[in-house]
């Protein structure tokens, strides 16, 4: 089975919205390499709508180097029930998307990637469906929409899984659903 790894970035008081307005000032060789190493053994992204459409604008213009050639070719299969037009190696995730995800998850291949959070990923939270979650925690107060923003999520443990901590600051928390 193939495992779902979510990769979010977050501020200090757990603003996702809009991080390429605070993210870029901390992005360094340690960032890269782990985003790198993250993308080892996973051969498809799993996004929401808005993420899918930041995505696609910034890397479709990218290339090059053996990483973004393989971020840009590998499948994306996304969340949406707006999106009509599709570009950037994509297509939609059809019918219920927690069972789409299921399914995806029972094929053979890699594994899978998601970035981002919003609304989806509280849908595979309520669904646990992630495997491992990588909470890349940055030194900055922003405002913006918080983490799994609602009043309706349950409650719900994650073990601790490891550490990283960057000279930037960054500090990036592996989580997997506790058992």
């Amino acid at each position: 089975m193939r495992k779902l790894i979510e990769s979010t970035f977050i501020t200090l008081n757990g603003v996702i919205e809009k991080p390429q307005r605070w993210s870029p000032p901390y992005w360094d060789d340690e960032h890269a390499a782990y985003s790198q190493g993250l993308m080892e053994g996973v051969d498809a992204q799993v996004l929401g709508r808005v993420t899918y459409e930041g995505f696609a604008d910034a890397w479709m213009q990218r290339g090059g180097d053996p990483f973004t050639d393989h971020f840009n070719a590998m499948p994306k299969y996304v969340a949406t029930r707006t999106l009509t037009e599709w570009k950037w190696n994509a297509q939609p995730l059809e019918g219920d998307v927690a069972e789409a995800v299921r399914r995806l998850k029972e094929e053979d291949g890699g594994d899978l990637i998601k970035y981002g959070t919003g609304s989806f990923s509280k849908t595979l939270l309520e669904n646990k469906l992630v495997d491992e979650y990588h909470f890349w925690i940055f030194p900055v107060v922003a405002d913006g929409a918080n983490m799994f923003r609602g009043d309706n999520i349950d409650l719900t443990h994650l073990e601790l899984l490891g550490t990283t901590t960057f000279k930037s600051g960054i500090v990036v928390h592996k989580l997997g659903p506790k058992a």
